[in-house]
């Protein structure tokens, strides 16, 4: 395929490193994989996306034209034999995992699907890397929730006790201690550099999900039904997809050159965008324009999450020089734009709109300082 060169030369961490590097990428059919895929696709990698279907209806995924770039395998991360068929037909040198089961509600309503998925899914993509021996660079994609909540108002570093309070939270913890547990078992010795990044709450167009507060404005804005924010008051970790996804690549093309780089990143925003719930939907609403607008509708019985999260993420900004990119401000724009393309041209619109969303984050320096 023909590369469009206006990415590849001006985003920060010289994306053409992809271009012909065998990708393996779990997950990708999903929000975040799907704006990652194509970032992918326009770098020129040889990609290998392997997941469920898409898991909202309508979906992002089958809206990038990713069918004549990209090799997109449906199989479940739990299932290792299929996994380790697809996975050696690929032979990658670049893992990315992202599949999971994300939803901390679902988690309280199918807990053991939760663990299964994001534990034993963990345990078979390092297993795959593990018995492959041709595997240059594998991250393993968690959260912020990771993290013992202690409700501090600073951020939490890398070395704060794992042990997240729900099922999705806690599966997550468990992810990260299988993978460093595999790293001093198994990877120490090899040429596989191995790394984790614990990214906070990503906004950005085309996510459809359930339970999610930029999705529900969009849905509510669109009906002109009031927006219902159940707990205005809770503060969290705020960041275009496109700021973490980024960061993402950064930390597995440096550690493919150089693994003494590998280890345990938190990527996420500066303070000034880790807002209020309430906060952000006002913002939304002041973007959507009209008669939108938000009430708040605390639910007494509703399942436990933190009122205060945020990350410290000054490891990342010393070892690769990152920063953030988009503020909040700009974070809700792009998406209220992205949103509204997708309502005009939803049958042609998207891929365009991504890729003009994709130049502008990476024009001026990107991901770097």
């Amino acid at each position: 395929m023909g590369v469009r060169r206006s990415v590849v030369e001006e985003l920060a961490i010289d994306i053409s490193f992809f271009s012909g590097k065998r990708v393996f990428l779990t997950g990708h059919t999903g929000f975040k994989g799907s704006w990652l895929s194509r970032v992918l696709i326009l770098a020129g990698a040889n990609l290998t996306g392997y997941a469920l279907p898409p898991p909202t209806k309508p979906d992002l995924f089958s809206q990038i034209n990713h069918e004549e770039h990209s090799q997109s395998v449906t199989g479940d991360v739990r299932d290792l034999p299929s996994l380790k068929e697809c996975f050696n037909k690929a032979r990658p040198e670049i893992v990315i995992h992202m599949a999971a089961q994300p939803i901390v509600r679902e988690s309280y309503e199918n807990p053991a699907y939760t663990y299964e998925t994001n534990v034993m899914g963990t345990v078979n993509i390092l297993e795959c890397a593990r018995r492959a021996g041709y595997v240059r660079s594998l991250l393993n994609v968690t959260t912020d929730k990771v993290y013992e909540n202690k409700e501090w108002v600073w951020g939490y570093r890398e070395e704060e006790p794992l042990d997240g309070y729900d099922p999705y939270s806690n599966s997550k913890s468990c992810s990260e201690l299988v993978t460093h547990s595999y790293v001093s078992s198994f990877f120490k010795h090899t040429e596989t550099a191995v790394s984790t990044a614990r990214a906070g709450n990503v906004i950005g167009g085309g996510d459809f999900a359930a339970d999610r507060i930029i999705p529900d404005c969009i849905r509510a804005a669109r009906q002109g039904r009031d927006i219902i924010v159940r707990n205005p008051y809770s503060t969290r970790p705020y960041q275009h997809v496109l700021d973490p996804l980024f960061a993402y690549l950064l930390i597995a093309a440096e550690q493919y050159e150089n693994k003494s780089l590998a280890g345990w990143y938190n990527v996420g925003p500066d303070d000034c965008d880790c807002v209020s719930t309430g906060n952000l939907a006002t913002l939304f609403c002041e973007k959507w324009g009209g008669d939108a607008r938000w009430v708040n509708k605390s639910e007494k019985d509703a399942p436990h999450e933190a009122n205060f999260l945020k990350l410290d993420c000054s490891r990342l900004k010393s070892v690769f020089g990152w920063a953030p990119r988009w503020r909040i401000d700009a974070a809700v724009e792009h998406t209220v734009s992205w949103t509204k393309t997708w309502l005009e041209s939803p049958d042609t619109g998207v891929p365009a709109k991504m890729d003009e969303q994709i130049d502008e984050f990476g024009a001026n320096g990107g991901n770097r300082k």
